[in-house]
């Protein structure tokens, strides 16, 4: 850990988690109903008819997947959600890739500010949020000259380092991730911990110069990196468990297989500890 991040996390305030001190949890991919049970309370929503679904007390996070700026169809899709009391901002795409090599087509800084602005001036209270690509490595991740809150406007970052691989399991991979994050621009209070809740499947990763794989933690692997996330983000307005429902093939933490319900388990004692 670098000295400039020791003095960063010993300075910082406490986060106004929530707005009343109450971190929310997110998961993505899941009914409301099975993510209540396990203690999450911030819901991936689309539509307006699954955010008034939602049980009492869950709020929502809607997924926009836009980063073409405010265009109609920008629009069109925040506006059934303004006035909503159970809304709690918008997630407005997944790592949005400034290069376009690996997420085509290129995302500007610009066109970002110009959705997070709009929704700033027409859902007032309403939380942007995207979660980040790492354009480095395993070893040396790097944010630099992409997105933050200077050049986007956006709320709210996802770091998303996933530690637990075949060939390795590294905590310190968190380190270096938030480390990087706050040399290019991110304050430690604007950071979301992404924690790893998937495994195996047809994702594909490098650890070092060798192909890997990710593997689903274990329940003590998973108290391990909340752990260490605790020593950077103790409070944050929200945590995002990635991912309920697989993608690719891989189990998940909505998955029926006995490890996947042990790490329900972990997560939701998490959940519920406050």
């Amino acid at each position: 850990m670098s000295t400039l991040l020791m003095m960063l996390i010993c300075s910082q305030s406490a986060l106004s988690a929530g707005g009343n001190g109450k971190t929310l949890h997110y998961t993505s991919g899941g009914p409301s109903v099975a993510i209540a049970s396990a203690g999450f309370d911030l819901a991936d929503v689309q539509s307006v008819e699954q955010l008034n679904a939602l049980p009492p007390g869950m709020k929502g996070l809607i997924w926009l997947n836009e980063s073409s700026g405010v265009t109609p169809r920008f629009i069109a899709k925040v506006k059934p959600f303004i006035g909503n009391p159970r809304l709690f901002g918008f997630r407005l795409c997944d790592e949005p890739d400034i290069t376009g090599k690996y997420h085509p087509p290129a995302v500007s800084p610009a066109a970002l500010k110009a959705e997070a602005e709009w929704i700033r001036a027409n859902v007032p209270g309403a939380v942007t949020f995207v979660t980040l690509m790492d354009m480095g490595s395993f070893e040396a991740p790097a944010f630099m000259n992409t997105f933050n809150p200077a050049n986007t406007g956006i709320d709210l970052f996802g770091l998303d380092p996933y530690p637990v691989r075949g060939k390795a399991f590294d905590l310190d991979f968190i380190d270096r991730t938030v480390e990087a994050a706050v040399a290019a621009g991110i304050p430690l209070d604007r950071i979301v911990p992404v924690y790893q809740a998937f495994g195996g499947g047809n994702w594909k990763t490098r650890t070092g110069a060798a192909a890997d794989v990710y593997v689903l933690p274990t329940p003590d692997q998973a108290k391990q990196i909340f752990a260490r996330w605790a020593t950077y983000s103790p409070a944050p307005v929200f945590d995002f468990a990635y991912a309920w429902g697989s993608q690719n093939g891989d189990t998940k933490l909505g998955s029926a297989s006995p490890e996947a319900l042990e790490l329900r388990l972990a997560f939701k004692a998490h959940n519920t500890a406050q």
